[in-house]
């Protein structure tokens, strides 16, 4: 088994499983449509400009049911990690929900955005939900009344800080990803260049992902009763 000692220089990935045990569904659940709408129809770039107002009230719908969400045993795990590891420890998710920061991590890179963030399509600033009057079907930025988009890396645009989680990938000396399905580019080849450049890889996740054979160590079942353990063990040892 693999160990992580306070020397550890420990990278996790996290994706949308870690989300579904707090009760977030996903889009790759069965019933994963929303109002008989696929993914192509609210998350890209093209959905965007066909048809905004209903982008916005599936992005306004998520944000909402995101904030009834709490952070759960998986989350809480990875947190007290980090209070652990410091500044041996960062952590990637591919989700946008926010629970990794409301359980307590601070050192997150939320490469695909946040659901609580917007961004203006004219002046370019980032702006919270709670500072914009998100009443009208189209939310208009305060600052210079230009169009605001939910600050959502949609399929076919650009991931944020890979520059930066390209450096990660290179510095760490275990790769633990938690919770994803491993079909997603360009997070599905992190494992494999972290593989390649020396470090040992662990998954755990309910069901085996798609480079299961990139994995030194694979613990299978729900993160948020698999990873207080590792953590438990990796503490005491």
């Amino acid at each position: 088994m693999i160990k992580v000692t306070k020397n550890t220089n420990l990278l996790v990935l996290t994706g949308a499983g870690i989300s579904a045990e707090s009760g977030l569904r996903t889009f790759r659940d069965s019933d994963g449509l929303w109002e008989n709408h696929r993914v192509e129809d609210v998350a890209t770039p093209e959905a965007w400009h066909r048809d905004p107002k209903l982008v916005w009230r599936f992005y306004k719908a998520r944000w909402e049911q995101s904030k009834q969400a709490a952070p759960n045993p998986g989350h809480l795990a990875l947190a007290r990690l980090e209070d652990w590891l410091g500044d041996n420890f960062h952590l990637i998710t591919q989700n946008v929900d926010g629970l990794h920061t409301a359980a307590g991590n601070t050192r997150v890179i939320e490469m695909h955005g946040a659901l609580s963030s917007c961004l203006c399509t004219k002046c370019g600033v980032r702006l919270h939900l709670d500072e914009v009057d998100m009443s009208p079907e189209l939310p208009a930025c305060p600052k210079c009344t230009g169009r605001l988009r939910p600050d959502i890396v949609w399929f076919g645009e650009m991931p944020y800080r890979l520059p930066e989680i390209d450096i990660l990938l290179q510095n760490c000396d275990v790769f633990l990803v938690v919770g994803t399905s491993g079909v997603v580019y360009p997070a599905a080849g992190f494992v494999q260049m972290a593989r390649y450049l020396g470090a040992k890889t662990i998954s755990v996740n309910l069901h085996p992902s798609e480079g299961l054979g990139f994995f030194d160590e694979f613990h299978q079942g729900r993160a948020g009763e698999i990873l207080p353990r590792l953590v438990d063990k990796w503490m005491a040892e």
